[in-house]
């Protein structure tokens, strides 16, 4: 039988040999780092999607702005913008945005906004005419953050619809934007929920904001938003659809 001293000898080989032993080490170096290195990878695929995100955005409203300044129906060297200009330009936004579900998850306003003197006035009046609306989502954050006209605005030529006056512009505080005299500006503003890959993870659920503006590039009429027959059912901003 042996003796107290040889088991402790033989349990110090092993254990000499068990230190001694390097296999298995990287596995186990795998083990630990792999929880960090799956962190920072997450992170920086969230953030790299974030970015992506705010870009497309920011190009959806580009696109916008520069579309709804050359569309119209042209008679006699005088541009008329219709229903259904409104309508083709914020169909074509949704059809870019389709890859990240814009108008389900976020919302476009188009307005227009005129430095024109109407028959009504006595002066040019800086004001938004009128706006036309698409996205689904409702609520603070949505709705344009520049001021809101009836649905009715620029419906026709009448001063009951000539919208709201903004005498400074609209935009953001530092970066407002301003119609030319006699001319008009075509102001998009897009409000779009982002949605995480990971949820909240590494980022909360955030809006992404972004405008964008235009000059009319024509000699367009501002009497009004014209719709002449067949007639096209206006996407006014009362309403909230995908």
């Amino acid at each position: 039988m042996p003796s107290l001293i040889d088991i402790a000898s033989h349990m110090a080989d092993k254990l000499r040999t068990l230190r001694e032993d390097g296999r298995g080490v990287a596995l186990t170096e795998f083990a630990y780092s792999l929880p960090i290195v799956l962190a920072i990878g997450g992170w920086g695929v969230e953030l790299s999607n974030l970015a992506l995100c705010h870009l497309r955005v920011s190009q959806y409203a580009l696109n916008l702005a520069d579309h709804a300044t050359r569309v119209g129906q042209a008679t006699s060297g005088v541009t008329s913008f219709r229903e259904n200009d409104a309508n083709d330009v914020l169909r074509g936004a949704k059809l870019e945005g389709t890859g990240i579900a814009l108008t389900t998850r976020g919302r476009i306003t188009i307005s227009s906004l005129e430095n024109i003197q109407q028959s009504y006035d006595t002066q040019p009046v800086q004001r938004i005419h009128w706006q036309r609306c698409l996205g689904l989502p409702s609520g603070a954050g949505y709705e344009s953050s520049y001021g809101s006209v009836t649905p009715s605005a620029g419906s026709d030529g009448t001063q009951s619809n000539a919208g709201i006056t903004v005498p400074n512009g609209i935009g953001d505080p530092g970066r407002l934007v301003s119609a030319p005299a006699n001319s008009g500006v075509m102001f998009v503003e897009i409000n779009y929920m982002y949605k995480p890959l990971f949820g909240t993870l590494f980022v909360a659920p955030r809006i992404i904001h972004y405008t964008a503006s235009f000059l009319v590039r024509d000699n367009r009429s501002f009497v009004q938003i014209y719709n002449p027959s067949p007639s096209a059912v206006p996407s006014t901003c009362d309403q909230h659809t995908a």
